[in-house]
């Protein structure tokens, strides 16, 4: 059987709340391209190319580096590829890849014992961290829910560290962008589609884990009788992202991106990097831009803790969770969830795509 479905097109169009999922294609004015991110595409076509090959240096490096990195970001002043480093060794192996090294008093062992030390000291709903690697510290994020005792408790950890840690005030709530927008639907809310992907002749849509762990089976209407497909695996908290085996063989999906007027091919999956210039497709507020500010963050939700998270200044509302994070035609990761709006803006965290599909054994197309 083939399965048709007019408005799902295998774009990957984002949600809110707990998951964001992709749908619909409708054309959408220019109007709603808002000063919190432009609703146009990736930026030039150039320049996009060029940060995802730096991305893909600064993936490498820093995996190759280990503790003698802490970390790598694209310099907003100059658009250099900036790898932190310990020693001179590690110094003359990013000067040969073409990067910039800049010494740094902190490795990367220094910096994950902080933030193992805040998971012991700081894991209350409304915190988060992860890594500055143009600071050299760990950024310890607290939503306004974190007061009183909770806040004491907080602010005493992160003393504890020293000038390894800054803290920082965030607007809202950390939550999980779960409900509204054009979506695929589940007993248990309502979501969007992140990326088609598939494993041989099999087809499966990639979405937030907190929305496969919402409903076992999902579907193109809100009265729940067109069937897409039913949960092939779900991981949240810890992660965030889950997979959806379509029920048969889709007519009409296809690896692109919706950006509400156009498409974006998608063609390779990739791994961010801090200063990367990044798109997001949602259902509810469409298409918004953004950069990426850290990599492995932790936030700690009221639904639970998740690691491994890709940190942007892209905004997100509910309905947009599930949805696409991409630069160019790269394939980045899925949106779970944040802080503020498209109004007045705000933080946003995805859930990195490459977990997913190493995870699961799929391919994006």
């Amino acid at each position: 059987m083939k399965i048709r479905h007019p408005r799902i097109r295998g774009t990957a169009v984002a949600g809110t709340a707990v998951a964001l999922a992709a749908t619909a294609v409708a054309a959408v004015p220019a109007a709603h391209a808002s000063a919190g991110g432009a609703a146009t595409a990736a930026a030039a076509p150039s320049a996009t190319a060029a940060q995802t090959r730096q991305a893909a240096t600064a993936s490498t490096l820093t995996r190759t580096l280990g503790a003698r990195t802490a970390g790598a970001y694209i310099d907003r002043a100059t658009g250099e590829l900036t790898v932190t480093v310990t020693d001179a060794g590690a110094a003359e192996a990013v000067r040969a890849a073409g990067a910039r090294p800049r010494t740094v008093p902190r490795g990367g062992d220094d910096l994950r014992k902080v933030m193992s030390a805040l998971k012991r000291d700081a894991a209350v709903p409304g915190t988060a961290w992860a890594v500055d690697p143009a600071a050299n510290q760990v950024v310890l994020s607290m939503d306004r829910t974190v007061t009183g005792e909770r806040l004491a408790k907080v602010r005493a950890a992160a003393a504890a560290q020293g000038a390894a840690v800054r803290t920082e005030r965030v607007d809202g709530e950390f939550r999980l962008f779960t409900a509204g927008g054009e979506a695929v639907y589940t007993n248990g809310g309502r979501c969007s589609l992140g990326f088609n992907v598939r494993r041989g002749s099999e087809y499966f849509f990639l979405t937030a884990g907190h929305c496969t762990e919402a409903g076992t089976s999902w579907f193109s209407n809100s009265g729940l009788t067109a069937k897409l497909g039913d949960n092939a695996g779900s991981s949240f908290p810890g992660d965030d992202y889950g997979i959806v085996r379509y029920a048969g063989t889709p007519a009409d999906t296809r690896g692109t991106v919706s950006l509400y007027g156009g498409t974006q091919d998608i063609t390779q999956a990739g791994a961010a990097t801090v200063g990367q210039r990044v798109t997001r497709s949602g259902s509810t507020t469409q298409v918004h831009e953004g950069e990426v500010t850290a990599l492995d963050q932790t936030v700690n939700y009221a639904e639970g803790t998740v690691t491994g998270l890709i940190r942007t200044t892209v905004c997100a509302e509910p309905g947009d969770s599930g949805g696409s994070l991409f630069a160019g035609s790269t394939a980045l990761g899925l949106t779970s969830g944040g802080s503020g709006n498209c109004s007045s803006g705000g933080t946003t965290f995805f859930q990195p795509v490459g977990e997913a599909l190493s995870a699961y054994g799929v391919e994006v197309y």
